[in-house]
């Protein structure tokens, strides 16, 4: 048997069934026969509905339901989607405006949904969707990122969402006047659209009287007790599952009113019924990413250490609130604010504003790399404009080794750290000293060359409690129940790894269950790089548990005392006699002993896991066109201990890749009336292969103290550290032009435009 254990990188296990065709996807998986369900969307931004008929539609060839708002509320549905709203500096609670399942005398974005058709065929709700008929009488719209403008909620004067502060403002203030310098900085973090490669979908049907609702989402806790809630059902009377999921990234973590519709609908008809979303329903009515405005100020003192630090910034929520939206900028925003310096005068304040557009909520990272961002663009802008060495600028500042663990200003943890072990090791692996030659290189093909830097640092959230179960079953294999989600990562693969180390099972015998509610009494799901550091201590738990349940058994049957485990083996100390954990569960099963073959075991971490690293980015831009490619990229991170590094690398790699796409080439564009503008992949730019440098990645671990695994989450780190040093490339690439206002995204056209700005232009050649 190949060597299944940890740190082993061991490929996936799950990628044959997944690259040959036979995953389980929602839109595999609906029952055969399902109704079809399609969603009428507002054209409109902003507008009272002023008449709604549905007359004709419900009469159309094939149509089973029409459901609007006021059809919802006549069932008895709740119709408002809960959200959390974040807490105000003044104590109070952010605006809470309800969010109906369907618009509600009023529309408030495009793609906002007005009624949802039932019928046998897609083709036939489409058809009949044309038949509704819908007057709208418009409002003023407002897209921009910024506090005022046309009132979209009475919840919300000045459309202002939260006003959100932490720190110590006096002592910041008063840091930043006694500070021998003052550096500040203001950024645009620009919307993206998750664009996962699976849209959105979800089925339901009634079964043995119960509602089953399959959702291809990040947890199945959640949604089901939101059903619950909406459709005033007892939680016992749903059951959730997840099937395969293509991609979530935060986006598919919230509930979206499809899902409450088809529960619904499904009910009322008794039928199998299922919608699956199309790639512009989720660019017009999936939740965005980022879209904030965010100002730095760094205060150093003589000898350039960071003294204090302020930072505002002013957060787009889109139309509504989503589930957990404004608590992103704001409170997940705080829990890495400072960054990894020793600074203790900090303060910060975020300000959520409704907007005419599509919600905006946790993309990954959600909010560590708006962060990040600012920060780490603030340090390497401070170094430039203070005449210092970008990497010597952290290092005066960075949090010491013995200073750990560390007591941050905004009353985080972190449990450890070596900052400088980690910058050093970037430094060689990145080879710095020799960049000055590469950018001669590139000068003389007539291209600008830019080195940039950022040293993040990210806070693993989530709920820190996890449970897992392990059964041997009759066929003589093993399932472990896990209370996470994969949505890409490679779950299957490394919880079997966990499982073949703890136990000494062959890995090959080991199934995964996931993301069924009734199989599984409990989980968090997945979401902020959780999954790795409070499932593996779950999973280790419940395997040492099962070895002290079957230890006396075990001792019993080779008739001695007491036996020990090691190697994947019970021994008694002095006997030669051994046997496998397979073979006394096949033993146990032929004795009666049923109670030893199922055991489950829920823990709690006692903190955070803080991930962190060092990235080093070379773009090369063009002087005539303004084209900007990401030359070479160099990552060293400290994930603690890996649990499989090829799969740690990949999670790296996709993380920098969606860092570098929102840097280079992703945008989302609005018009003045609220119709986006890159509703398809033709106008919105995501990244290519073809725009992708090879990722150099490396490992300089230093063990959590937080979990027993001594691992740290890896999901989200790559996008953490990619946005700021792609921006820091380009600052240094266009600093000696004069160029002081250099902002993502870094398109041809935003780039060639800002040559044209330059202090002393250089002619096209």
């Amino acid at each position: 048997m190949e060597k299944f254990g940890l740190s082993q990188s061991n490929r996936r296990a799950e990628d044959p069934r997944l690259l040959t065709g036979q995953g389980g996807y929602v839109d595999d998986t609906a029952p055969e026969g399902a109704l079809r369900a399609y969603m009428l969307r507002s054209t409109v931004a902003h507008g009272d509905v002023t008449a709604l008929d549905v007359s004709e539609a419900e009469a159309a060839p094939g149509v089973h339901l029409v459901l609007t708002s006021d059809a919802v509320e006549a069932a008895g549905l709740r119709n408002h989607i809960d959200t959390t709203p974040a807490d105000n500096a003044d104590g109070t609670k952010g605006a809470d405006p309800n969010r109906p399942l369907l618009a509600k005398g009023r529309v408030r974005f495009v793609g906002e949904g007005i009624a949802m058709i039932v019928a046998d065929t897609l083709e036939q709700a489409r058809d009949a969707a044309e038949l509704i008929e819908v007057e709208i009488d418009e409002l003023p719209v407002k897209v921009d990122v910024a506090v005022g403008g046309a009132a979209i909620h009475p919840e919300a004067p000045e459309n202002e969402a939260y006003r959100y502060e932490k720190g110590d403002e006096a002592a910041t203030e008063a840091a930043l006047k006694a500070a021998d310098r003052v550096v500040t900085l203001t950024v645009e973090d620009n919307r993206i659209i998750c664009a996962s490669l699976e849209p959105r979908g979800v089925w339901a049907e009634v079964e043995d009287g119960r509602l089953h609702v399959c959702v291809n989402g990040q947890g199945v806790w959640g949604p089901k007790g939101s059903l619950a809630d909406v459709l005033g059902l007892e939680k016992d009377a749903i059951r959730v599952t997840n099937p395969d999921v293509g991609g979530g990234f935060g986006m598919k973590a919230m509930s979206y009113p499809e899902m409450f519709l088809v529960a619904h609908a499904a009910r009322t008809l008794d039928r199998p019924v299922r919608w699956m979303g199309d790639r512009s329903e989720a660019m017009l009515s999936d939740n965005a990413g980022r879209d904030l405005i965010q100002t730095a100020e760094l205060g150093f003192d003589t000898d350039l250490k960071l003294v204090a630090y302020r930072t505002t910034n002013v957060a787009n929520m889109g139309a509504y609130n989503s589930g957990f939206a404004q608590n992103i900028q704001s409170e997940l925003f705080s829990k890495v604010m400072p960054g990894v310096y020793d600074v203790q005068a900090c303060f910060m304040r975020s300000v959520g504003v409704f907007t005419n557009t599509t919600q905006v909520d946790a993309y990954r990272g959600a909010g560590r790399p708006e962060a990040i961002f600012v920060l780490e663009r603030a340090m390497d802008y401070a170094a430039k404009e203070l005449g210092v060495d970008r990497f010597e600028l952290r290092r005066k500042s960075f949090i010491k080794v013995d200073a750990f663990p560390y007591l941050t200003a905004m009353g985080e943890t972190y449990d450890v750290g070596d900052f400088d072990r980690v910058l050093d090791r970037a430094l060689a692996e990145g080879d710095v000293a020799g960049f000055d030659a590469r950018r001669a290189e590139s000068e003389g093909r007539g291209k600008l060359r830019g080195l940039g830097a950022c040293y993040y640092i990210e806070s693993i959230l989530g709920n820190p409690s996890e449970t897992a179960e392990i059964e041997f079953t009759e066929d003589g294999r093993v399932t472990l129940y896990v209370g996470t989600q994969s949505n890409g990562q490679g779950h299957e693969t490394v919880y079997r790894q966990f499982l073949a180390t703890d136990l000494g099972i062959d890995a090959e015998l080991i199934d995964i269950v996931q993301g069924d509610s009734d199989r599984i009494a409990t989980g968090g799901g997945t979401g902020g790089s959780r999954s790795v550091t409070t499932q593996g201590t779950a999973n280790r738990a419940t395997a040492n548990k099962v070895i002290e349940k079957f230890s006396p058994f075990v001792a019993a049957l080779l008739e001695v005392e007491e036996v020990s485990f090691e190697d994947g083996q019970f021994r008694s100390t002095g006997s030669n006699t051994v046997m496998t954990v397979m073979e006394a569960a096949e033993a146990a099963r032929d004795k009666g002993q049923t109670q030893l073959l199922k055991t489950q075991e829920r823990t709690t971490l006692p903190g955070r896991s803080y991930p962190n690293g060092c990235h080093l980015c070379e773009v090369e831009i063009d002087r005539a066109t303004g084209q900007l490619d990401v030359a070479k990229y160099t990552v060293v991170d400290d994930f603690g201990n890996l649990m499989n590094p090829m799969l740690a690398e990949g999670q790296v790699h996709g993380g920098v890749a969606q860092g570098i796409g929102q840097a280079v080439s992703e945008y989302v564009v609005y018009d003045e009336d609220g119709q986006l503008l890159t509703a398809s992949f033709m106008d919105y730019g995501m990244p290519r292969a073809v725009s992708l440098p090879m990722i150099d990645f490396h490992s300089e671990p230093v063990p959590s103290t937080a979990n027993v695994l001594g691992m740290k989450g890896c999901g989200e780190a790559g996008t953490v550290g990619a946005m700021a040093a792609v921006g820091n490339a380009a600052l240094d690439a266009l600093w000696d032009l004069g160029l002081r206002e250099v902002d993502m995204p870094f398109t041809p056209g935003r780039v060639w435009a800002l040559l044209q700005q330059a202090e002393q232009p250089i002619a096209a050649e």
